[in-house]
């Protein structure tokens, strides 16, 4: 279909039929049904894309329903200038990444032994999901990357956990192609060595 956006980007269609693209600027400019019906519509994309950075479903759910607060609290902010998909996007990635800070600090203070589900063998999902799996690689890596060189971190974050095409991030970013593809080589080889044997990045 001509101008079918790129990956995890399509519009979708709200219960009228109308799509987010709409509803979102309608919603913009004060429009309380609209965006009744923008946080139906997005809900399931929302979710999906959390669940890019978080590996339990519960915890990608948590994350989405920050997001979907987000988003009512401050889609007065979206002006339209980029797609409602894009805009989004950082919403979703700012959601996910404080959700896993707030999960590991969890852990932290609430070790493992101390949950029922442990003396039982089975422990708390909401504690190994920061301890377990590829993806925590990534996200420690990308908490390393912030604190050294956090101009890197937005390009990786668009291109390789949102899917975001190049298009979208110059248009994010406000940085020319050249500029966002130099960041995102530089942030993909300082996390390498991060990585504990993942495929990430």
């Amino acid at each position: 279909m001509p101008g079918t956006p790129g990956p995890g980007t399509g519009a979708r269609k709200g219960a009228g039929g109308e799509d987010t693209e709409a509803l979102a600027t309608r919603a913009a400019a004060g429009d309380s049904a609209a965006l009744d019906q923008l946080l139906r519509a997005i809900r399931p994309e929302i979710v999906r894309r959390c669940g890019r950075f978080l590996l339990f479903r519960e915890d990608a759910e948590e994350a989405a329903q920050d997001v979907l607060l987000q988003v009512a609290r401050n889609i007065h902010r979206f002006e339209g200038r980029s797609r409602f998909s894009t805009w989004l996007h950082t919403v979703v990635a700012n959601c996910a990444r404080q959700k896993y800070r707030e999960l590991k600090r969890r852990s932290a203070e609430q070790p493992l032994a101390s949950h029922p589900e442990y003396e039982s063998g089975a422990p708390d999902p909401r504690t190994t999901s920061v301890i377990a799996g590829s993806r925590v690689d990534f996200l420690e890596a990308l908490e390393k990357l912030d604190r050294d060189s956090p101009h890197l971190v937005a390009p990786l974050v668009y291109r390789d956990l949102c899917q975001m095409d190049y298009a979208e991030i110059v248009d994010r970013l406000g940085i020319p192609l050249g500029t966002v593809k130099s960041r995102l080589h530089h942030a993909r080889r300082q996390i390498r060595p991060w990585l504990s044997g993942s495929s990430d990045g």
